[in-house]
């Protein structure tokens, strides 16, 4: 909606983990470099944590990105399965006929897969998004795939992404044998207020923005609202960016920023902004096309009866269209006004 009055290519806040968007902060740039060696090097267990909204997903799609063509991947979101639709799904990503039947028979084929990856000199990841919802139960069960390796080697490398609790949960006895195969820990923290800066920054650029539009004020807002989470940056600037297009003004100021942050908290503002932005957009500052249809009506009637063109009456008619549209008083002021003229 508020593209082309940006100059926007594309959104540039979604929440849709797109890798082009990234914008790599130290720590997140220190977990990239970790996920990358640790698949490479086959680490085993790999483990990634930090707040909700923080970049994991993001994080993990992009290292999938960069080193697709390079290694085979089995990406599970839904961490609240039970283990043994957990191992139905990893075959079906890895493109694993389901034999059917028992879990066995899944772990056989499973790991018939995994040998010939290992022969064809390819390497395996399995990530599991929201790990911290697993149970104990299904986290010694994934343990236990890791056991599928050779003399040499771990046929398949499983990387853990999940909130804070999931370092709490490995921290429990029934855990201490997963715990200690995690042989890489990344940890993503919010950002700064300037790192927030830039993220905006980047992030506009990404989507073809040949300016900044929002000012510092507004940036300050933001990231005091955020706490330096990215997901809530990005909800906040949407926000802003429609609130901007709402009453047609390229700077996004204190005032908008702080509408949008309301209208996140309480819902309210949103309204407001929706009923301009169905009315159209305003093409000369807030005025509507009621107002410019009566402004006209009463312009035209006066110059036609100075001119000499239109009788009284037809004047009158006009008149009596202001006053119809726009209500008795902008009607009296346009009467007084024409009537002024002509004397």
């Amino acid at each position: 909606m508020y593209l082309k009055f940006f100059g926007l290519a594309e959104k540039p806040f979604e929440l849709t983990p797109d890798p082009r968007f990234l914008f790599l902060t130290p720590g997140h740039r220190e977990a990239l470099a970790q996920l990358t060696y640790g698949v490479q090097e086959q680490k085993g267990f790999i483990l990634i944590t930090g707040e909700v909204g923080t970049g994991k997903t993001t994080l993990l799609r992009t290292l999938m990105h960069r080193l697709d063509g390079q290694v085979d991947f089995a990406f599970v979101p839904n961490s609240t399965l039970p283990f043994d639709q957990i191992l139905e799904y990893v075959l079906a990503d890895f493109g694993v006929t389901d034999p059917r039947g028992t879990r066995a028979r899944r772990l056989m084929a499973l790991h018939h897969f995994f040998i010939e990856q290992c022969r064809g000199g390819r390497k395996t990841v399995l990530i599991i998004d929201e790990a911290q919802n697993l149970s104990i139960e299904t986290l010694e069960q994934i343990r236990l795939l890791s056991n599928f390796e050779t003399t040499s080697a771990k046929l398949v490398q499983i990387i853990l992404s999940g909130q804070p609790e999931l370092h709490a949960k490995l921290q429990m006895s029934a855990l201490r044998q997963l715990k200690q195969r995690i042989g890489l820990r990344c940890q993503l923290a919010p950002m700064s207020e300037e790192q927030i800066e830039q993220y905006i920054v980047s992030h506009l650029r990404v989507a073809g923005a040949r300016h900044q539009p929002f000012t510092p004020v507004a940036i300050r807002l933001i990231a005091r609202y955020s706490r330096g989470i990215p997901r809530v940056v990005n909800m906040v600037c949407d926000h802003c960016l429609l609130g901007a297009y709402a009453n047609q003004t390229r700077e996004i100021d204190g005032q908008i920023a702080k509408r949008a942050i309301h209208y996140l908290e309480d819902g309210e503002s949103a309204g407001d902004w929706k009923r301009q932005l169905r009315v159209g957009t305003p093409a000369l500052g807030r005025l509507s096309r009621r107002v410019l249809v009566a402004c006209s009506a009463g312009a035209v009637a006066a110059a036609a009866l100075v001119a000499g063109v239109a009788s009284p009456s037809t004047y009158q008619t006009a008149l009596n269209v202001v006053s119809t549209t726009m209500g008795t008083p902008l009607g009296g002021v346009v009467r007084w006004l024409t009537t002024w003229w002509g004397s």
